[in-house]
C-alpha cells in the first residue's frame, strides 16, 4: 500500500485531497495545527501539532513516505493578507513551516513533494489592467507581489526548487488560483471571495443589499477544489518540476460573479461598494503551459462549481441560526 502525509489536511484543499487518496486506496497521514472544522477527516492517522516546531515535524515525517503534500500555510482572503496587520505572522509561519518539512523529508530521504504556492506572487505591475492580466509562469520576474503573502510564497518556491537542484528531491510546485468549494472557510474573516459573496447573498433577502469591497470591476479567476485536486495529482506523478499554475481561466469581474450568486441564490441584489481590502485589478490564469505539459487544464464552469459551494454555505447559515 503507497503512503502519503499531506500537511494542512486539516484545512479545505488538504481535507479533499486526503480524501481523493484514500479514494486511490492510499494509507494517509495528515497533519494540522486542528481538526478539520467542518468533516470528519478520512486520513488513517490524523496528528494535531504545530509544523513550525522542527521537533514535532520531525515526529511525523517519521517514515519514507511514497507522497508528500505541502499545503499549511498561514493564509486567508482579501480581508487578511491585505491589511497590512498579519504580515509578520504569514510570513514566519508559512516560511518556518516550509523549512521545516524540507529538511525532515529531505532527512527521511523522501524524494516526492508537492509545494502549494499561490498567483499572489505574480508581479504587481502586470495585474493592473483588470481586463488584461499576465499571469503565465514566466512572468514571474522581475518580482513584485503585491503582498508580503506573495512573497513569501515566491521565496519558498527557490526553497523547494533549490532542494530538487541540490539534493535531487522531486520537487512539484503549483501556483493555485482562488480555490472554493463546499467545507472551506465561509466567515471570520479568512474566506475568500466566492464564499464571502456567498453568504452575503444567502444571509440577505431578495431585494437587500450586500457590501462589496472597491468599484467591483476588478477581476479574477476561480477554481472548484475537485479541479484543484485532479491538477495537483496529475503534476505529482508527473515529470513536470513546475512551477504552472492551477486554475481555471474563466475571468470574471467581482460584480459578475456577485451577480451570477445572486441568480442561484434566485435574488435580486444590490451591490453596496464600499472601501476595502482588493489587491491587484486583475488576475486569471494562463493556462498553457499546463495544457502543454500535462496534456490537461482545468475545465469545469465557475458555475458549476457555485452551485454546490452556494447550497452548502446556506446550509451553514440554517444550521447556526437553529
Amino acid at each position: 500500500m503507497k503512503t502519503a502525509l499531506v500537511c494542512g489536511a486539516g484545512g479545505f484543499i488538504g481535507g479533499h485531497l486526503v480524501k481523493r487518496l484514500k479514494r486511490e486506496g492510499f494509507w494517509v497521514r495528515g497533519v494540522d495545527l486542528k481538526f478539520h472544522e467542518y468533516a470528519e477527516s478520512e486520513a488513517d492517522d490524523f496528528v494535531v501539532g504545530d509544523l513550525r516546531e522542527q521537533a514535532f515535524t520531525r515526529s511525523v515525517v517519521d517514515r519514507k513516505f511514497d507522497e508528500v503534500y505541502q499545503l499549511a500555510a498561514d493564509m486567508g482572503g482579501a480581508g487578511f493578507i491585505f491589511t497590512g496587520e498579519n504580515d509578520a505572522d504569514i510570513m514566519h509561519n508559512s516560511a518556518t513551516i516550509n523549512l521545516n518539512v524540507l529538511d525532515a523529508t529531505y532527512k527521511r530521504n523522501i524524494s516526492r513533494i508537492f509545494y502549494s504556492s499561490s498567483a499572489c506572487m505574480y508581479p504587481a505591475y502586470n495585474q493592473e489592467d483588470p481586463d488584461n492580466p499576465n499571469c503565465a509562469e514566466d512572468s514571474a520576474y522581475p518580482a513584485a507581489p503585491d503582498s508580503e503573502y506573495g512573497w513569501e510564497k515566491l521565496f519558498s518556491e527557490r526553497l523547494y526548487l533549490t532542494y530538487g537542484r541540490n539534493y535531487g528531491m522531486q520537487a512539484r510546485v503549483a501556483r493555485f488560483h482562488n480555490i472554493f468549494g463546499p467545507q472551506g472557510t465561509w466567515d471570520g474573516g479568512r474566506e475568500k471571495a466566492p464564499a464571502a459573496i456567498c453568504r452575503k447573498v444567502a444571509a440577505t433577502p431578495h431585494g437587500g443589499t450586500i457590501d462589496i469591497w472597491g468599484d467591483g470591476k476588478q477581476t479574477r479567476s476561480f477554481l472548484y477544489v475537485d479541479e484543484c485536486v485532479e491538477g495537483v495529482l496529475r503534476l505529482m506523478r508527473s515529470d513536470f518540476t513546475g512551477p504552472v499554475n492551477i486554475g481555471s481561466d474563466e475571468m470574471v469581474s467581482i460584480d459578475q460573479l456577485v451577480d451570477m450568486v445572486a441568480d442561484i441564490g434566485g435574488k435580486t441584489i444590490i451591490k453596496n461598494h464600499i472601501p476595502g481590502p482588493v489587491g491587484v485589478r486583475g488576475r486569471n490564469s494562463d493556462n498553457r503551459l499546463i495544457q502543454e505539459r500535462l496534456g490537461w487544464a482545468p475545465s469545469n464552469t465557475l458555475r458549476a462549481g457555485l452551485e454546490p459551494t452556494y447550497a452548502w454555505i446556506e446550509r451553514q447559515l440554517l444550521r447556526n441560526a437553529a
